[in-house]
């Protein structure tokens, strides 16, 4: 692209050194609030590209092309009155004169002078740190060389490399993210005793850290590396100043940023003790001819490392150069992030530094799930939070900062559900997009004024959800609710990067034979996925048959249960829960089970399902229960899966003298037949023998009940926060063709349910209610009875026990240790107390009192 020419005379001089993202969003700012055309601009780019995306660089990795980064289109850089010089340096700055001169020996006039030089990557002094394999991780010429050397390397090699990054922060495990994409063996050294310790308090980094070890990513905190030895000129080995020496063949500092201030020092700006262009609350130097944004500007006494204050002082600088007064309003210095696939997130007072401060915490330190919502004194006004493994519910708590709740703080953290204020009820003045300082009135304004009418066009207006994207999830429920208000069909698309609905995509899956997310993002969707997509996929490819949830690509798209094939309770340990068909269990049965539950210390309870739960497990105790299990006949109950949980009975005409039918049968032939069918949401049966209902088979998705003609079917009850009765679908079915109804029913709820609906909203959602369904299942209305049949069918013949398939393979068994890089050891953070006979999770405060803990049941000593 040939460099635009100086724009015409006439206009006033702006020169910005810096061609980052910072400097890109001050000419968009610019460029959109000119229209009198007083400003040309000339942006001085070091790099041979324009600004790109630096906070996706990792994307790189995963098969994206330089130009895949570029932040906006070409117009920008079309306009007359901006010129864009790419790969030219700024060298020196005349104050007097009011000149800039570059590397190319050309002198540019300014009439103002804007400094957006950014950071460069700190590199500790540390011997060995100019080795062949040494790298910095800030720009995509320091990605594309790290990923050249790792290639060329492992063909030297002929083996896996070996990898570490020194620094636990934000850029560091983006740099580990990067090493795995490149199937690199990782190790992460962190000096501080924790993972992201200017995000994350000493419960979260303890989660992270579980987390990225599950992921395969060794870690090590409060080490110090001393040097780095080398071997024929190359990276061969790190060495610390306390503990084992680790064998590398390449090592990524990313151990912090300094800002570029060489300019504005020699230039006699002042800088920041810590270096930086010191600047006022309108981002201005000394020298009034000269302003600093970004990470290069020291604003209140420090530098600011992320992008959004960034955007806010560009947005300034802006609206000064066209004669505005605004101030920089203070940081908010958020952050949500997914680094290595895990999310991250951190908003407010997340240390809990103000005074009378309360902390609400859920921590499951196993399975890496830590939250925290920091409150006021009396509990009700939001400060601040933590939230590392599941941050969901980000996008909804950040914009209540400084505001009450209005509910028990605890369940705003509990998975699925009970989020914030729904977005209607936000105030106008709420932040949604801190980025762009976007509030939710802006959006609203955007769609009940500007005429916006999906989620795209209110980007493109208001640009909230632009740049890092966290909040779009609370962005599209504001567009929502505004269009619903307005009388305006509102869109069905599953997410930012799928624009289809969940029951569009199982068909686009289904009919094109798709099997990985890869596939169906690349030909359907847009974007890398999110924990909203991601899921959906994986139920999808798993309700059709595709394969083990821990096959391949299939492992990185499951919840947090399906992990590891258990449900994660609330001290960390794991509940397991053989399949006890119809609840019918033979004495042999029942003495395995006891057996397991007394050899590995578990406690036990009978389910209202009909089947026992055994608590208490260890992640590395979960292939040795199961083996016993399975070699005693019992399979995965599937407790933890958006599947078939239980089909309960009573004992009908088998014993009771009232049964009219045999329920147990009939209830164990339908477990059987349902096992393993992944849906949209958890699936429940009952069978009743007689109308006296002791399987309560009316607050159940499908429910029977024996008449003395054959069996009545209800359909669309479940339990919950939201009880619902089911509702009658047909009578007296003969056992052929309840079967079949049911059959059809399920699979065509698996086939057209939104992601996480229940059999009741979506009976009561379908066009048409429960009379169309029953044209669709009973009277095939669309057509599509002999295609439900035959992929029930497909789904009862292809069925595999998940535990026993995982059993028998190496690859999956590596999975579940306490400790990716001590798979030995045994996690001693959990202990128990006497109750009942059994033990239990011992509260915070019996933590305390050792005398009350259980000999023999802390983890650290059961078998």
């Amino acid at each position: 692209m040939p460099e635009t020419t100086t724009p015409t005379t006439g206009t006033q001089q702006l020169v910005i050194v810096g061609g980052g993202m910072v400097a890109r969003r001050l000419v968009d700012a610019l460029r959109a609030r000119d229209d009198a055309g007083r400003w040309a601009v000339t942006l001085l780019c070091e790099e041979p590209r324009a600004p790109y995306d630096r906070v996706a660089l990792t994307s790189y990795f995963t098969g994206r092309h330089p130009e895949d980064l570029a932040l906006g289109g070409q117009e920008l850089w079309d306009d007359p009155l901006v010129t864009l010089r790419r790969g030219v340096r700024a060298e020196s700055i005349d104050r007097d004169a009011r000149t800039v001169t570059t590397s190319t020996g050309q002198v540019l006039p300014y009439d103002s002078l804007v400094l957006a030089t950014g950071s460069y990557a700190a590199v500790p002094p540390v011997p060995g740190k100019d080795l062949r394999g040494a790298f910095v991780y800030r720009t995509i010429d320091d990605v594309a060389d790290l990923r050249e050397f790792v290639e060329t390397r492992r063909e030297e090699l002929d083996r896996p490399v070996r990898g570490a990054v020194v620094g636990g922060g934000l850029l560091g495990l983006e740099a580990a993210g990067a090493l795995r994409a490149l199937e690199v063996e990782t190790t992460v050294v962190e000096f501080a005793p924790r993972l992201m310790p200017l995000q994350v308090d000493e419960g979260g980094g303890e989660g992270l850290k579980r987390l990225i070890e599950g992921l395969g990513v060794s870690v090590r905190t409060s080490t110090a590396t001393s040097k780095i030895v080398g071997e024929r000129g190359a990276v061969s080995r790190m060495r610390f100043s306390e503990g084992p020496s680790l064998d590398v063949d390449v090592v990524v500092f990313a151990v912090g940023v300094r800002p570029r201030d060489e300019l504005a020092r020699e230039a006699g700006l002042e800088i920041g003790e810590r270096g930086g262009v010191v600047v006022d609350d309108a981002c201005a130097t000394a020298d009034p001819a000269i302003h600093a944004i970004g990470e290069v500007a020291c604003i209140g006494g420090r530098c600011l490392g992320l992008v959004a204050p960034g955007y806010t002082m560009a947005e300034i600088v802006a609206d000064r150069l066209l004669g505005g007064a605004g101030t920089f309003p203070g940081a908010d210095l958020s952050t949500k992030l997914k680094l290595l696939g895990v999310d991250v997130a951190s908003f407010g007072d997340a240390f809990a530094q103000e005074p009378g401060s309360l902390e609400v915490v859920i921590s499951d330190p196993v399975a890496g799930v830590y939250k925290k919502l920091v409150m006021s004194d009396d509990a009700r006004t939001l400060r601040g939070g933590i939230l590392v493994g599941d941050a969901s519910a980000y996008s909804s708590l950040r914009p209540m900062v400084g505001r009450e709740l209005g509910g028990d703080p605890a369940a705003y953290l509990l998975p699925e559900g009970s989020a914030p204020a729904p977005a209607g009820d936000l105030p106008d003045e709420a932040s949604v997009c801190s980025c762009n300082n976007v509030t939710a009135g802006e959006i609203r304004c955007a769609v009940g004024e500007g005429g916006c009418t999906d989620l795209a066009g209110v980007k493109a207006c208001t640009l909230a959800g632009t740049s890092c994207g966290s909040c779009l999830p609370l962005v599209k429920k504001l567009v929502t609710s505004e269009l619903a208000a307005a009388g305006v069909e509102v869109s069905s698309a599953l997410c930012e990067h799928f624009e289809q609905s969940r029951a569009q995509l199982f068909d686009i899956v289904r009919v094109q034979g798709l099997r990985t997310f890869s596939e169906i993002i690349e030909r359907h969707g847009t974007g890398r996925g999110c924990d909203i997509c991601k899921p959906v996929i994986g139920s999808i490819l798993a309700s059709l048959g595709t394969g083990h949830i821990l096959d391949g690509e299939q492992a990185t798209l499951q919840d947090t249960n399906d992990h590891v094939m258990a449900n994660l309770q609330k001290d960390g340990s794991y509940s397991v829960v053989p399949r006890i068909p119809g609840g019918e269990v033979t004495p042999e049965g029942l003495i395995a089970i006891g057996e397991v539950a007394r050899e590995f210390g578990l406690y036990t309870k009978i389910t209202g399902g009909q089947r026992i739960d055994l608590f208490g497990a260890r992640m590395d105790q979960l292939p040795g229960i199961w083996r016993r299990l399975v070699d005693a006949g019992f399979e995965s109950g599937h407790a933890y899966g958006k599947s078939l949980r239980t089909v309960k009975s009573c004992v009908g005409s088998t014993w009771c003298r009232f049964g009219v039918q045999d329920s147990v049968g009939l209830a164990i032939d339908l477990e059987l037949r349902y096992r393993g069918l992944r849906s949209p949401h958890k699936i429940k049966l009952g069978v009743s023998g007689c109308a006296r209902e002791c399987a309560e088979a009316r607050g159940k998705d499908v429910g029977i009940i024996a008449t003395d003609k054959g069996w009545n079917l209800y359909v669309g009850g479940n339990g919950g926060f939201t009880p619902k009765h089911a509702r009658l679908l047909a009578e007296d079915l003969d056992t052929e063709t309840l079967v079949r109804t049911i059959d059809r029913f399920l699979m065509y709820y698996v086939r057209t349910a939104d992601r996480l609906q229940r059999t009741a909203p979506w009976v009561e959602e379908h066009e048409g209610g429960l009379d169309a369904i029953r044209a669709v299942v009973m009277d095939d209305s669309l057509g599509i009875a002999d295609d439900l049949d035959a992929a029930m069918a497909a789904h009862v013949g292809n069925y595999r026990d998940e535990w026993a398939a995982t059993l028998a393979d190496p690859d999956k068994l590596a999975r579940f240790a306490s400790f990716v890089n001590a798979p030995d050891a045994v996690d001693d953070s959990l202990a128990y107390v006497g109750e009942r006979g059994q033990a239990r999770p011992a509260t915070p405060q019996e933590r305390s009192d050792a005398s009350v803990l259980i000999a023999g049941t802390t983890l650290e000593v059961r078998s």
